[in-house]
């Protein structure tokens, strides 16, 4: 699987651990939301990068107290029909400032990955080299959005309004 991160097709830092092998001393890793939460404590005091993949159908609320302890969190789209996991992004980002890196997993498909941008979600994997290589460009091709979302870009109007007031301190 590919994986691309602000923008450029990558190398995926993040080793996935089954939930029954034993979890490496150093090294990255991304482990379900069970294990995480059963062993939060444990995995507190790791040296290393922890991420989690969290499914759709699971409370955030569960997450949120260990934020600051989690480098990464994947989360999962089981399918292009099921956007939970966009509310997810947006609440992490938006609600809870989280500021690691938000994975889209799952079912990303290319006609989708702009919406996954504006969200919040920083990497995404993707089955298909060509599917990699339009997100990469697709991440450029915008620049400007009206809406606010969860991506912490200006919007135009937020946009316009500097140049205005900065027009007019110059006057």
């Amino acid at each position: 699987m590919l994986l691309v991160k602000d923008g450029k097709i990558s190398g995926d830092g993040f080793v996935r651990v089954a939930d029954d092998a034993a979890i490496p001393a150093d090294g990255a890793i991304l482990i379900s939301a069970t294990r995480f939460l059963e062993q939060a404590h444990a995995l507190s005091q790791r040296h290393a990068p922890t991420g989690v993949i969290w499914p759709n159908n699971r409370p955030l609320d569960e997450l949120v107290p260990y934020l600051d302890q989690l480098a990464a969190i994947a989360l999962v789209f089981p399918s292009f029909r099921d956007g939970r996991a966009y509310s997810q992004a947006r609440l992490l980002r938006e609600r809870h400032g989280y500021r690691g890196e938000l994975r889209a997993t799952g079912q990303v498909l290319r006609d989708q990955f702009v919406f996954m941008l504006r969200a919040g979600f920083s990497a995404f994997e993707v089955k298909k080299d060509s599917d990699a290589e339009a997100f990469a460009s697709t991440a450029k091709r915008y620049s400007v959005f009206y809406q606010p979302t969860g991506d912490s870009r200006i919007t135009a109007l937020h946009r316009r309004m500097q140049l205005r007031h900065s027009e007019s301190a110059t006057s």
